[in-house]
């Protein structure tokens, strides 16, 4: 590991040319992953790759008249106090705010590296461009601004806003509804079953606990492994099994806490309640992000739940 301070005039001038030549790479890599998606940001970033290149030319001609034709081989990672990136433009499908604000943080550290190496720098011509690079970089927002004013047309930003919106429901509402729904539902039946044949709430608390954490993993798993996402779009699958899991237990658990309470009949009617709002909650999601009617929602939710709830009762009376 080398000291930034430590390179010499002609190193400083091959690590630049590896950072344009890599950052060039990295705005390639993120047109190519929103094209089919996201075509008019795809167009930005493959402007921005080839404004990179420019940079790189730049400074290899530069390179070549002053220290020959040979560039040595200098990395970031190579030099100490280098924060490696995070490769999100590796993670398919990309997230189109995840990639703009990490190709803000690229712009800020271009910047930052060129006003550093300006320092490290005596010839006048290197310091001139490196002067010119890092007023560039500075300006990039701007520069971005004009590039998503010209290809972002209102058409364009309309189809990508609800493309991001429909993947972030099959994504993330689709299958947080359905844990949502299975946990506050499908346990009902055994927490108030367990309620009322002993008429003990701590019975009732351990049995809703484990159908919660049961019925959490369960849907976990189910959800992650019966889709990989590719021909769905619907993304990540261990994003969508955890998502799912997580709410799938908190629908469970809701319910089931109220039973913490020692006396049976206030603990009963509170877990009741906390089903009713439950059951609204689901019927609100449904509404918002779904499309469905707000009655038709809360009236599908409610009979359904309505059904559950009586079997437990009835099994743990009988």
């Amino acid at each position: 590991m080398r000291n930034f301070d430590d390179l010499s005039e002609r190193e400083m001038l091959a690590l630049a040319i590896s950072n344009e030549e890599e950052d060039s790479r990295i705005y390639a890599d993120f047109a190519d992953g929103l094209v089919a998606d996201y075509p008019a940001s795809a167009q930005v970033f493959t402007e921005m790759a080839a404004e990179e290149n420019g940079h790189r030319r730049q400074l290899i001609d530069l390179f070549v008249a002053k220290f020959g034709e040979h560039i040595p081989l200098i990395r970031r990672q190579d030099i100490r106090g280098y924060i490696p990136q995070t490769p999100v433009w590796q993670v398919r499908p990309l997230n189109l705010e995840a990639v703009r604000a990490h190709a803000r943080a690229m712009e800020k550290g271009a910047a930052q590296f060129y006003r550093r190496a300006i320092g490290r720098a005596s010839d006048a011509a290197v310091r001139k461009l490196l002067g010119d690079l890092a007023a560039v970089e500075d300006q990039h927002d701007n520069r971005v601004a004009v590039l998503e004013r010209e290809l972002l047309t209102d058409t364009a930003r309309h189809t990508e806003a609800e493309h991001q919106r429909r993947r972030f429901i099959l994504q993330i509402i689709q299958p947080g509804l359905v844990g949502l729904m299975d946990g506050s539902v499908s346990t009902l039946a055994p927490v108030f079953a367990a309620a009322f044949a002993t008429r003990d709430p701590w019975n009732a608390f351990i049995v809703g606990l484990a159908a919660s954490v049961g019925a959490g993993i369960s849907m976990g798993f189910a959800e992650a492994l019966a889709d990989d996402g590719k021909l769905s779009g619907r993304g990540a699958p261990l994003l969508r099994g955890l998502v799912c899991g997580l709410m799938t237990m908190a629908g469970g658990i809701g319910h089931t806490l109220p039973f913490l309470i020692p006396n049976f009949t206030t603990a009963t009617a509170i877990a009741v309640g906390v089903v009713v709002i439950e059951l609204l909650a689901i019927s609100w999601v449904q509404w918002r992000f779904m499309e469905t009617p707000p009655l038709s929602a809360a009236a599908k939710v409610m009979i359904g739940g309505a059904l559950v709830f009586a079997a437990g009762v009835l099994i743990g009376v009988s």
